[in-house]
């Protein structure tokens, strides 16, 4: 047996007025996500535990089969893991933002999707005129993008009470509700406020200006947590796998989802164009997991735009990533997992990400899982959306 999980990461949504009043999965034109609803079994879940905030973080952990409350512990140490960063079990790791902020409003949580070139020199740049200033050891981490890391060796400094919160959360909204708060919070906002001074007239951000790009004001700290004890895959679905080897292997572009792999046992495929926005190359993840199927039992393909969009609060662009995921992305997989023997494939977001929130909810999202053996039923429909 063969199995594909496909994440459109944050693409469940609400009516939107654009649309004529229709959620993008209900605009978009899906012809190959249809045609295997009308065959398949259609359902809703909620991802996400009330007692925890919705992300990509727990809400994968959960479709994954690995209860949130039990193994979630923060954001960066699953980032960590992908990065090859190596901390201990009581060092912290905090999650750094490239961000832009003007007159106190959360303008770009992504600094404008600068460029993983530009943000490594920046990130330097914290290195060099930042880490001097912290009263406990600290270095930062490069990431993709906007995406970076720090790591502090200091276990006292912050307990699981310190609270921080999502930039991508209050975009153009102001900050003061947004910021960190309880034991370690001081020190957040020292760094913050230290990176405001490395970056400001900085000759990558002058050049970004030149080019009509946004600048990158200062670094957002956030999604702190220490190193959890996770299970591999198998030993935690050994029952289900009734003890058999079983292989997994994680497609993304985005360091989140690749850490959630190597906690969990799964190799990562590097599919050189994708970029974890709308301009990432489908066709490539799709032909990549094809081929990674003749190689291992199951393959996970998650795609970041459509919940870039929703952050965007922009519907058409939301509308148009789940078109060439259908278009672009899905053939090949399915050719694939049919000439495999018996096979079966989930598709289902992880959280929704509306396009009139521009932030995640704790929402159910749809799901869809077709395969051989799996015939027409009171379950199956006639379209896949909300």
């Amino acid at each position: 047996m063969k199995y594909v999980i496909l994440i459109p990461d944050g693409c469940a949504d609400l009516p939107v007025k654009s649309l004529g009043n229709r959620t993008p999965m209900q605009a978009a034109r899906t012809p190959n996500f249809d045609a295997l609803a009308k065959t398949g079994i259609i359902g809703r879940s909620n991802n996400v535990p009330v007692e925890l905030a919705p992300g990509s973080d727990v809400a994968t952990l959960g479709l994954l089969g690995y209860h949130p409350k039990r193994y979630y512990t923060g954001r960066a140490p699953l980032e960590a893991a992908a990065l090859g960063i190596p901390f201990r079990s009581d060092d912290w790791v905090i999650r750094c933002n490239l961000v832009y902020i003007d007159g106190g409003i959360m303008r770009s949580f992504t600094a404008g999707h600068i460029p993983s070139e530009e943000a490594a020199g920046l990130i330097d740049v914290l290195n060099e005129a930042v880490v001097p200033f912290s009263p406990v050891p600290l270095w930062f981490y490069a990431g993709v993008s906007y995406r970076n890391l720090a790591l502090v060796k200091d276990s006292s400094i912050f307990l699981r009470e310190t609270k921080t919160y999502p930039p991508h959360d209050f975009t153009d909204k102001s900050i003061g509700p947004a910021l960190p708060a309880g034991p370690g919070s001081k020190l957040l906002m020292e760094l913050m406020e230290h990176s405001k001074k490395a970056f400001e007239r900085h000759p990558i951000n002058r050049k970004r200006m030149e080019r009509n790009k946004l600048p990158c004001s200062q670094v957002w700290l956030w999604g702190l947590g220490q190193k959890p004890e996770v299970p591999l895959f198998a030993e935690q679905h050994a029952a289900a796998l009734e003890n058999k080897p079983f292989r997994g292997a994680m497609i993304t572009a985005v360091d989140l989802l690749r850490g959630i792999a190597a906690f969990i046992g799964w190799d990562e495929i590097n599919v050189p164009r994708a970029t974890g926005y709308v301009d990432t190359d489908y066709a490539a993840k799709g032909q990549y997991a094809s081929e990674a199927l003749d190689k291992y039992d199951i393959v996970c393909i998650h795609v970041e735009a459509t919940d870039e969009s929703g952050h965007e609060g922009d519907a058409e662009k939301k509308t148009k990533a789940l078109e060439d995921i259908d278009a672009k992305l899905l053939p090949p997989v399915l050719d694939a997992l049919k000439h495999n023997g018996e096979w079966r494939i989930l598709i289902s977001p992880d959280h929704p990400t509306p396009c009139s929130l521009k932030t995640h909810t704790s929402d159910y999202v749809p799901w869809l899982i077709a395969g051989s053996g799996i015939t027409t039923s009171e379950h199956s429909a006639d379209s896949y959306n909300e």
